[in-house]
């Protein structure tokens, strides 16, 4: 059965290849946003977004919600309020700057995930995630001298989005153990569909006809980036080291820039761009890093 399992596994190559092509459709779900932000208030995108993707969650799941019980409904809704908190912050964030700001600030949940670690649980933290912290603080330093607004409130938004992704990532390892992964999902979905209706309604200005091209970025997000990803993620990534997948995943604001200049026309400033590869530099470096000694390691368990 082992021998039969191994033979079963997808190669590298078909790993790293679906890994990539799931930070191009995060990459996009930034653009895809701003467009519908020129019709519809972000937190209203935000309900619209989520209700989509839990209504389609909701058919994927329609055999299981008979093993539906207390508990994974409740831890369903904790790692909901968390999703909440990173995708609200998200949308107010990128209606707050461009696309591209956004990104590079987003990806810093790379090196916020064992920072919170250490703070929480005292996990060992390197000296290569402090030279990370390092170069990704310069970064911020240039974002806020390098544009024309400077370290705007949409920026702070975005970074406290990354923090909240790490919050998040650490409570789905924390709570989900043996729990139905899309049983879970689909509480998570509803409880920000929920979240973002109750919002939409305290805050939001009342409701427009919005036009084809918002209801192309509302199913662009709802199906790519929130259900498509979900599933490619949990059906690759346990083929592949923690260190290859996080390398993987740092293409994520590459992606994003560049539909943000092809597609809205943005442009970065000298500075900008500086402080933009700055804080690539700073979450690429340490994991691939990792990923080399990662390798050397096994190379040397496999000689020995």
């Amino acid at each position: 059965m082992e021998y039969q399992r191994s033979i079963r596994q997808p190669s590298q190559r078909k790993v790293i290849f679906f890994l990539v092509l799931t930070t191009m459709l995060w990459g996009g779900s930034f653009v895809f946003n701003k467009i519908g932000f020129r019709e519809l208030p972000p937190v209203t995108f935000l309900f619209y977004r989520f209700s989509l993707a839990a209504a389609m969650m909701s058919l994927v799941c329609v055999n299981r919600l008979r093993r539906t019980d207390r508990t994974t409904i409740a831890k369903g809704i904790k790692v909901g309020l968390a999703l909440l908190a990173a995708n609200l912050s998200f949308v107010v964030g990128l209606d707050g700057t461009t696309v591209a700001r956004a990104a590079f600030l987003n990806n810093l949940f790379v090196l916020f995930v064992p920072l919170l670690g250490f703070l929480l649980w005292r996990d060992r933290i390197g000296r290569l995630l402090v030279g990370g912290i390092l170069l990704a603080v310069s970064g911020l330093w240039m974002l806020a001298h390098g544009g024309a607004s400077g370290f705007s409130r949409g920026d702070l938004l975005s970074t406290l989005c990354a923090f909240c992704i790490a919050i998040h990532i650490l409570a789905v390892s924390k709570l989900l153990k043996d729990e139905d992964v899309y049983l879970v999902t689909l509480f998570q979905l509803t409880t920000v569909a929920i979240a973002g209706g109750i919002l939409s309604l305290l805050f939001a200005t009342p409701l427009k006809p919005i036009g084809a091209v918002t209801w192309g970025s509302l199913i662009y997000c709802a199906v790519f980036p929130t259900i498509l990803c979900f599933t490619i993620q949990n059906t690759y990534q346990r083929y592949t080291t923690p260190a290859q997948a996080g390398l993987a995943y740092t293409l994520d604001p590459v992606w994003s820039l560049v539909g943000g200049m092809l597609i809205l026309g943005e442009r970065l400033t000298a500075g900008e761009w500086l402080g933009c590869g700055l804080i690539f530099a700073g979450v690429v470096v340490p994991v691939g890093i990792s990923r080399i000694l990662e390798r050397k390691a096994i190379s040397a368990y496999r000689k020995g």
